[in-house]
């Protein structure tokens, strides 16, 4: 998506690489990109939390969700923000869901940013972590929207069952070719839904703009998503 995007607005001499690092690699490489010809990275699990005590500060979205998955330089100081935020309030103006009472299963940095994302609705956040999970299922059949923070449905779970689908609307972060079994699952209910991939492109585009300074190219990096 990045090397689409950057084509497309001329960069030919960018490039966005996958570095696959461990806990204890993190600080040499949060290191490494302090040197020059780096612009910033995308952070993922495991390393959203982590990555905040190696950076010099967060901006005020970093800050509330408290969690980060991006970061960006501006002079010699390394900034964390959170664009996930950006992409759940894409994939919630795509389902019309404009505010009411949610469940979003997980407790992780996803669901943080969900959570602000979802800021004037009534949000509940279930998780093993919580002590709420096996009430999942009671929880979601009574909001109006059910928005999926856990990795489950990459392997073909699904976080529910079809019994158990809210009233209005899905959103579920992961992202697979052909939809999750959670959106495909809604969708044959007849509820409003939206996957990972609208959430990826609209998080794709805020990095790109917050790395560049430019506007993102949308149809350029959404012509390159397989979903």
């Amino acid at each position: 998506m990045h090397s689409a995007a950057f084509k497309a607005a001329g960069l030919e001499a960018w490039r966005y690489e996958l570095w696959d690092v461990a806990a204890a690699e993190l600080p040499g490489l949060i290191g490494r990109l302090r040197g020059a010809g780096y612009a910033g990275a995308n952070v993922t699990i495991p390393h959203k939390l982590a990555v905040i005590g190696l950076l010099d500060g967060l901006d005020a979205v970093g800050t509330r969700v408290g969690a980060v998955n991006l970061v960006r330089k501006e002079g010699d100081r390394l900034i964390g923000s959170n664009v996930d935020v950006e992409g759940v309030a894409a994939a919630l103006a795509e389902v019309g869901f404009e505010g009411g009472r949610a469940v979003v299963l997980g407790n992780g940095g996803a669901a943080r940013a969900a959570a602000v994302a979802l800021e004037g609705s009534e949000v509940t956040l279930v998780a093993r972590s919580l002590g709420n999970w096996e009430d999942r299922g009671r929880l979601a059949r009574s909001v109006d929207l059910l928005l999926n923070a856990t990795p489950l449905g990459r392997q073909g779970e699904v976080p529910i069952q079809a019994d158990d689908l809210p009233r209005a609307a899905v959103v579920d972060l992961v992202y697979a070719k052909g939809g999750t079994p959670l959106v495909r699952s809604a969708r044959s209910a007849g509820l409003a839904a939206a996957d990972g991939w609208s959430v990826l492109l609209a998080q794709g585009a805020a990095s790109f703009t917050a790395w560049t300074r430019l506007p993102a190219p949308l149809e350029a990096m959404r012509a390159s998503l397989p979903g």
